[in-house]
């Protein structure tokens, strides 16, 4: 059952006519608010196609290809014959984009990393900004767990991914953390083949785990300057492994 206020965070349309040029974006856009700004949770149910319509103004129709497109994005979910209900938000279209963009070309690869490197930086900068006590304990748990997994490449890539996702997380830019999620598995794969290319010194690995410590260090002392400049002189140092993977 719907509970009352279910249908609180519905703006009416004006006259009854929705102002978005198209239709269905005025519903898309309200219902896709509410569920960011929490006012609908995962499981809550949605009002139905024609209670949507009524409060937009819109046809049933067009309440049914909003719902539809939402839908497709995993941002609802609609059974037949039960009521719509909102679904977790999914980085699964994000991340699929990407991996399909990308591919396992070496254009798409080295595309992969310039992004990380025009991204990552700044995320470093926030970071360093608006970080919480909380999340500056988490970096330094990851970065003993980064210390612990030298030398074991699969435990390694794990820690470093999660290491670089917190710095996103200490950002509070819900889009940034998406998009650092949605770009995980290209990651992963961009780790892999730089992991691959033969035996890593002691020296290697201690290089690597320092750049990471600078920026923990960076981030923990509040230093947005500081912690830009250790990020990208980590995405620097790699351009070694770069020029291997993609000689020219």
């Amino acid at each position: 059952m719907i509970s009352p206020t279910a249908l609180d965070w519905l703006v009416p349309a004006r006259d009854g006519i929705a102002p978005a040029p198209r239709l269905a974006d005025s519903v898309i856009a309200q219902l896709s608010n509410a569920i960011i700004e929490g006012k609908l949770k995962p499981g809550d149910r949605l009002p139905s196609e024609a209670q949507i319509a009524l409060s937009f103004g819109v046809s049933k129709p067009v309440a049914r290809e909003a719902l539809r497109e939402l839908a497709a994005l995993g941002v609802v979910q609609v059974q037949h014959g039960k009521s719509t209900r909102v679904g977790a938000i999914s980085v699964g279209v994000l991340t699929r984009f990407y991996r399909f963009a990308i591919g396992s070309s070496a254009e798409g690869l080295r595309e992969a990393i310039e992004l990380r490197r025009i991204l990552e930086p700044q995320l470093a900068r926030f970071a360093a900004e608006r970080r919480t006590r909380e999340e500056c304990e988490t970096l330094r748990s990851l970065i003993a767990r980064m210390d612990a997994a030298r030398g074991n490449v699969p435990a390694w890539i794990e820690a470093d991914l999660a290491f670089h996702n917190a710095v996103a997380m200490a950002t509070h830019n819900r889009l940034l953390i998406l998009q650092m999620a949605g770009l995980q598995d290209v990651i992963r794969g961009i780790l892999e083949k730089f992991n691959s290319r033969g035996p890593r010194t002691a020296a290697d690995w201690r290089a690597t785990f320092n750049r990471h410590v600078l920026i923990c260090d960076a981030i923990e002392r509040g230093d947005a300057n500081d912690a830009v400049d250790a990020m990208s002189a980590h995405f620097e140092a790699a351009e070694d492994a770069i020029a291997e993977l993609f000689p020219t």
